[in-house]
């Protein structure tokens, strides 16, 4: 069996990024992805906000950029779905891998209304302030009833003409101020005690239909109903917070090879930029990890 100075569980920006650092560092390194390469930002159609892309940019092009660069230093890639972690082997589905040093960079699932597939990217997003700033000026709506439902209600405030926000029930579980800020702002309306039941729309998302027919015409939809840390695979072997995330202090775990980057460990910001820094981090962490106990 073959056995890899660094194992990358996750194929997204932080995973390529700290596939990057290793690889230069002479890190026979192996990264598995089990869907496709480059996580939640291969759905937007614009990168506006990364640093040192001045034009627009999809998400799409900009992971196939990292991807290429990753793949132009011989970085081994592996398309699998990964069922465990042990201290110093992956398991998956189809292999078993063993590794000096690990780093789960698995992402986010978020969770879905069932109904959005088809305009993913075309009007649906998962990231306000990602993707809010293509609305300028029209109408949106927010799905959801936490702080990120309102926090993305209150960001949108700022940019669209106007903001419906839905929810099915009529308490909110998010915190009371942030509740009364969205309050106060004259162009959100609430449509609560609502569900939406379709979407619809030629090529590019047109509107919604609630679960008592009102339709909604809307430019832009954004989903904020939870997310779901990937990983169950882990076993119980990393430490994880409540909600399923990673504990992790400056991307280290309580197992001392193996690290942890992106959007599945705890953090207080998710996003590119952040995802990238924790794959940079991560991998220096393997990589004096190896230097020592080699």
């Amino acid at each position: 069996m073959t056995t890899y100075d660094c194992v990358i569980v996750g194929g997204g920006i932080a995973g390529l990024s700290a596939a990057l650092y290793t690889a230069r560092a002479n890190l026979k390194t192996l990264v598995i992805e089990a869907s496709q390469y480059g996580g939640q930002i291969v759905n937007s159609l614009e990168v506006e906000n990364y640093p040192g892309v001045e034009d627009s940019i999809s998400g799409y092009d900009l992971t196939q950029k990292l991807l290429n660069q990753v793949k132009s230093l011989n970085v081994e890639f592996l398309e699998d779905e990964v069922i465990e972690l042990k201290n110093n082997e992956v398991i998956t589905k189809n292999n078993v891998v063993s590794f000096k040093t690990a780093i789960v960079a698995s992402g986010l699932k978020r969770r879905s209304l069932g109904v959005e597939d088809d305009f993913i990217g075309k009007g649906v997003s998962y990231c306000a302030t990602c993707d809010g700033a293509f609305f300028r000026n029209k109408d949106v709506a927010v799905v959801g009833g936490g702080n990120t439902a309102l926090e993305d209600a209150l960001y949108l405030s700022n940019l669209a003409k106007k903001v419906y926000l839905i929810h099915r029930r009529e308490e909110f579980r998010a915190e009371y101020t942030v509740l009364a800020r969205v309050k106060e702002r004259e162009n959100v309306e609430f449509v609560l005690n609502s569900e939406i039941k379709s979407i619809y729309g030629d090529n590019v998302l047109e509107g919604v239909i609630l679960n008592n027919d009102r339709k909604i015409p809307v430019s832009g939809l954004f989903i904020a109903i939870g997310l779901s840390p990937e990983t169950r695979y882990l076993n119980n072997i990393l430490r994880v917070d409540e909600n399923g995330f990673v504990v992790s202090e400056d991307t280290r775990t309580n197992l001392e090879n193996v690290f942890v980057a992106g959007d599945v460990r705890t953090k207080d910001l998710r996003q590119l930029i952040t995802a990238a820094s924790d794959g940079a981090i991560a991998a220096t962490n393997c990589i004096n990890y190896i230097n020592i106990n080699s």
